[in-house]
């Protein structure tokens, strides 16, 4: 894909370059200086925050839900949405991005705000267990864990039964995915919609966008590797399924709605997964953002793109409520 593999800093769209740089001056920089998960957690914690206002929502409430079996109890935050639609809302079950070892519901709250806002939903932000503490399946079985909660809990938590929806993005949007093949492999529960935001589909993947956006564009390739390396360790199989959802089969899986931004090492995983989606006869739109980075959605407040974006995931997500279609919305551009 020729398009999505920017060569040079003037690809980045407008303003996008000082917003890009200021993020990459307080992440850890981890693969190179910094190697220790808890350190690289530290460095994060004590980040400064974009001078941006939350998107308002109505309520927030933070709690616990059973795990897996055997596991810990897991850490949600849940948010409803002010909004004057009668009956139901759609229901989204929301796992932050970090590489499977950063980041947690602090860090996406934000992202976690404007989804609820924009689509009218309530938001179950979901604090899986991290790598390497915890490796592969354990972050992935997490997933699936609170899908299930959130599914027999619909009712109370104020969602339509059949508007159930998996989000996330990058490592958050690896588990979106891997929830909506457990759930077709295991039974349920019937999932309306995944909303796939940048997310990693092979981590062996060799891509045009991986090699000419090794460095430069905030995520690098060391952060991958590294990434990688705490999540699966020296044993796991990076072709299993629920590791690489692009090498999976894709058949029999709920509409996707996947974005992509043009100046990211994931973008060509990225839409190749939504290519393969629409082969296994999958309804499957796309925001793409040829002049956007890695990490740009949550940051609505100081990027057009961001806000088109979310306002995008918004309306898809909004569309699984009852007496509504999926549309399959395509936005962006695929310049």
């Amino acid at each position: 894909m020729t398009d999505t593999a920017p060569t040079g800093p003037d690809r980045l769209a407008p303003g996008a370059r000082p917003v890009m740089e200021a993020m990459a001056a307080v992440f850890p920089d981890v693969g190179v200086t910094v190697t220790d998960a808890v350190e690289a957690r530290r460095i994060l914690a004590r980040a400064p925050q974009l001078p941006v206002p939350p998107p308002d929502v109505r309520e927030v409430v933070d709690g616990t839900i059973p795990g897996p079996e055997g596991a810990p109890e897991l850490p949600v935050r849940i948010y409803r949405p002010h909004t004057r639609e009668a009956g139901p809302l759609p229901t989204v079950v929301f796992f932050h991005g970090g590489g499977w070892v950063l980041c947690d519901l602090d860090t996406h709250d934000t992202t976690a705000r404007g989804i609820c806002r924009t689509a009218g939903a309530v938001v179950v932000s979901v604090d899986y267990r991290l790598a390497p503490e915890a490796r592969f399946p354990e972050p992935a079985e997490d997933a699936y864990a609170a899908l299930r909660w959130a599914a027999g809990h619909v009712a109370e938590l104020g969602g339509d039964p059949d508007a159930l929806v998996v989000a996330g993005d990058s490592a958050g949007g690896n588990l979106a995915a891997v929830c909506a093949l457990m759930a077709r492999d295991r039974g349920g529960p019937r999932i309306a919609l995944q909303v796939l935001v940048y997310p990693a589909t092979d981590p062996l993947a060799d891509t045009e966008s991986r090699r000419s956006l090794a460095q430069g564009y905030y995520l690098t390739e060391e952060a991958m590797r590294w990434y990688g390396a705490q999540y699966f360790g020296p044993d796991g199989d990076l072709t299993h399924p629920y590791a690489a959802p692009l090498r999976a089969d894709l058949t029999g899986l709920p509409p996707a709605h996947v974005v992509t931004a043009g100046c990211d090492p994931l973008c060509d995983e990225g839409r190749a997964y939504a290519a393969k989606l629409r082969e296994a006869g999958v309804p499957t739109g796309e925001g793409h953002y040829p002049g956007m980075f890695h990490g740009f959605f949550g940051l609505g407040g100081v990027l057009a793109d961001a806000a088109e974006a979310m306002a995008g995931v918004g309306e898809v997500i909004a569309s699984t409520a009852s007496d509504r279609k999926i549309h399959g919305r395509t936005g962006g551009s695929d310049g």
